[in-house]
Parts: C-alpha cells; structure tokens; sequence
C-alpha cells in the first residue's frame, strides 16, 4: 500500500497557487488512475480529503501546510505503514518552474510542510517529488534582511503563477503524474534516472 501525500492549502483562494502544485499532481493522478471510480473523501479523523484505488491512497491534507504532517501521521498510523511507503509531493522554490526532482529523505530544506511530516513521522525517510515553483523576483545573499527574506517567500509561495509560466506548469503537472506513476509501477530508481 502506497500514500501519495499532495500537499497544499484547503480552500478556494489557495487552489492555483504555487505552493499548491502537490494538490494539483494529486488531482491528475486521480484523473489518471480512475477517472470514474475515484472518489474523494473527507475524513474528519485525519484531517484530510482522502481516494482510494486499490493499495493506492491519495491524500490532501485539509490541515494547511504547516500542519500537513498531522493528517499524514495520523493516516500512517491507521493503515500501518512504513515511512518509506509515503509520497509526498511539493513545490520547491529552488528549482526553476517545470523542474522536477525525486529523491528520499534529507532536510526540509526550509518547507514547513515537509518539517511537519518529518516531526509526525520522526523520521526524513520518506520519498519527495519536488517540482519547480521557481523563485521571482527574490535574491539571496548575506546583505538581505531575513524577515524581508521569510515574508517574500510566503508572499511568492501563496502567489499564483504568471500567465506566462501556464505552459510549463501544465507540463510539469502532467510530468510530476507520470513520475509518481513510474515510481509506483516500476520502481523509484527507474522514476529517478527518467525525471531527475
């Protein structure tokens, strides 16, 4: 049995922004693996919209996203699964819009939806497909101030994407589907070698 976890804010002002891309993939997925038979449930005792289709439960956390480990601990706990048996999928600011990259355990890297499912699972082994959300107009280095810093990347997260970008976020969205597709049918090196 395998939980793919997308992840995102609950709530119609959320629902195109970047840092809902994982809820986007999760969308196709169901689309893709059961257009008829899918449907999504909410499930108040684990705080999240739930689908299943066979060993296959796709998850959105309805807990917002810094809180998202809380829906997925508590669903882990319920179905007795191994940490290595979640996915989880998400944007990352670090890769440029329509970049995808697949990999298994490390740090949060500053996403507080990922710190949140490493403190409920108490554990970073888990398996994370990253997809591009770029970064805007933010800069880095020592000279900026990191309240400036923390409030742009909020503000770029919560944003939506840019008409131009529409091209490539369909792409990535279709991509990011078919990666997590691959993983679950012929294994994760097989998804890493094609989509990193």
């Amino acid at each position: 049995m395998k939980l793919i976890v997308g992840l995102g804010n609950p709530g119609e002002k959320y629902e195109s922004t970047r840092h809902n891309i994982g809820f986007m993939v999760v969308d196709r997925l169901a689309h893709e693996l059961g257009p008829t038979d899918i449907v999504w449930r909410q499930e108040d005792k684990h705080q999240a919209l739930v689908a299943r289709t066979g060993d296959i439960i796709l998850v959105k956390p309805l807990t917002f996203m810094n809180n998202a480990g809380i829906a997925v601990g508590s669903l882990v706990r319920f179905y007795k699964l191994n940490s290595m048996d979640v996915l989880v999928i998400h944007d990352d600011i670090d890769l440029p819009v329509g970049k995808i990259r697949i990999r298994t355990g490390g740090s949060s890297a500053g996403h507080n939806g990922l710190q949140s499912i490493m403190q409920h699972l108490k554990t970073d082994k888990f398996i994370r497909f990253r997809l591009g959300v770029g970064r805007g107009l933010m800069a880095k280095g020592p000279s900026m101030n990191k309240n400036w810093h923390h409030r742009a990347v909020i503000d770029f997260v919560l944003s939506h994407f840019r008409p131009n970008e529409a091209g490539a976020l369909k792409h990535m969205v279709k991509r990011g589907a078919q990666a997590v597709r691959m993983a679950l049918l012929d294994g994760m090196d097989k998804a890493m070698n094609r989509f990193n």
